[in-house]
């Protein structure tokens, strides 16, 4: 049940956590520059130049800085504003206006705060606005029971990107990598770029489609994915919540297509990003019409339909990309223009916070009837 009403525009609360959550984010952004051998990862700083994120960081802070002016003017209370203040000011103090991009010495393994910090800065800069402005669920509050479980959620799987993707792409080496495919990676990469991008969301949503099937129809692997459907607030944060069995599982499963047919760098960084960026999207707490192209990719609408609470719709809309897929293989569910009344799992009692969730489905079966809850519904 919603404990906290929604924010309004006007009171100074918004505004006071727009200065906090920036403070933070400038905070962790320094250490960034300071020890990037251990807190940044090769990959992204091969996509990202120093100038772009010392201009991020100096906007950050003054922003952070602007927010708190605002929030200490029109909120009765002033504590965000202080809050945020210390910050930047500690950031600040810190080197926030004189800290310098260096050159890195490789290292086998690094923790991916920049990856957390930019990726943050991201969704929140296009998803908050958007959940504000348009919200499906407009008594939906961004500070909901779970937001922090969710953002615990969100910070594991970033800071631990590349540990995630060195467990997830090995499998596929190891079952793939004997086969000489270089004249499949050549024809591959000659496709015009429209076209590769295209053959790449396909065949990684056929995978994933399966793999994610399986988890909702074994007894077992529902357990650790059931995690993922176990919230009741769907917002741009809810899409993390998503057990590290499951991750691996999955990933594990798009990488094999990825692997096979030897996309161009392109490509891939591409694919990684549109999907980092609507896989955000189809979570959202958010009613905008997509027209007609919500029967050409997926939407929140779509996908909330796959988080139905009601156990009449279990098991619909497994394609995370493409809705035709499921039409392919009966699991298509889109009423018009019509939307569940509720997410979440009736049939199970999870418990509440990150590290009881992690543990639980080891230990036990989340279900209250022995019987597999897939097999009586065919979630």
């Amino acid at each position: 049940m919603e404990s906290n009403p929604r924010l309004k525009v006007g009171e100074g609360k918004i505004s006071g956590y727009i200065a906090i959550f920036l403070s933070i984010l400038s905070l962790l952004g320094i250490l960034c520059f300071k020890f990037p051998e251990v807190l940044t990862t090769a990959d992204l700083r091969a996509v990202y130049t120093t100038e772009l994120v010392e201009k991020l960081l100096l906007f950050a802070i003054l922003a952070s800085f602007v927010f708190s002016l605002v929030s200490f003017l029109l909120s009765r209370n002033k504590k965000y504003a202080l809050i945020a203040l210390v910050l930047c000011t500690f950031a600040i103090v810190l080197g926030g206006f004189e800290v310098q991009g260096r050159s890195v010495e490789k290292v086998n393994w690094s923790l991916g705060l920049d990856w957390l910090v930019l990726d943050l800065f991201l969704m929140a800069l296009i998803f908050v606005p958007i959940e504000l402005v348009f919200p499906k669920n407009d008594k939906q509050s961004k500070f909901h029971p779970e937001w922090r479980t969710d953002l615990i959620y969100f910070a594991i799987s970033h800071l631990f990107i590349q540990l995630f993707g060195v467990m997830t792409k090995r499998p596929a080496e190891a079952f793939f990598g004997w086969m000489n495919l270089d004249g499949l990676s050549q024809w591959v990469q000659n496709l015009p770029f429209v076209l590769e991008l295209f053959l790449a969301l396909f065949l990684t949503d056929i995978f994933q489609y399966w793999a994610h099937r399986i988890f909702h129809s074994h007894n077992y692997l529902w357990r650790f994915h059931a995690v993922h459907h176990s919230t009741q607030h769907m917002d741009w944060l809810a899409g993390s919540r998503t057990h590290f069995i499951d991750i691996f599982f999955t990933r594990s499963m798009s990488f094999i297509p990825l692997y096979i047919m030897g996309f161009s760098t392109l490509t891939f960084n591409v694919y990684v990003v549109f999907i980092a960026i609507h896989a955000v999207l189809i979570h959202a707490n958010t009613r905008i019409k997509f027209g007609f192209l919500k029967y050409l990719i997926t939407t929140p609408q779509y996908h909330h339909w796959h988080h139905c609470e009601d156990p009449k719709y279990y098991g619909k809309n497994f394609a995370v990309v493409f809705p035709f897929i499921d039409y392919i293989f009966g699991t298509y569910h889109l009423p018009g223009d019509v939307w569940p009344e509720g997410t979440g799992l009736r049939e199970s009692s999870f418990p509440k916070g990150f590290i009881k969730q992690l543990f639980y489905p080891f230990r036990v079966n989340p279900f209250k009837s022995e019987i597999n809850p897939n097999e009586k519904s065919d979630r």
